[in-house]
């Protein structure tokens, strides 16, 4: 975990990208722009919130963040 999160850390801090939700749906077609919109909503309840940044009225997705946030929710199995 740790090991993965100075990794994120430098990526961030050599290459951010930083998309819109449109250019999330476009590069993840598995979000609907509506389904990112309600993770964004439901953003504090769901974690989300540590790949969001605002700008004013914009919001922009940490695209490193967005992928390390979809790691730490998969499932696990079980035998």
């Amino acid at each position: 975990m740790i090991a993965q999160r100075l990794q994120r850390e430098a990526i961030m801090q050599n290459d951010p990208h930083f998309l819109t939700v449109l250019d999330v749906a476009k590069k993840f077609p598995a979000f609907t722009e509506g389904s990112l919109r309600w993770l964004l909503f439901n953003r504090e309840a769901n974690g989300f919130n540590r790949c969001v940044v605002r700008i004013g009225r914009r919001v922009l997705i940490d695209e490193v963040e967005l992928v390390a946030w979809l790691r730490d929710h998969r499932e696990v199995r079980t035998a």
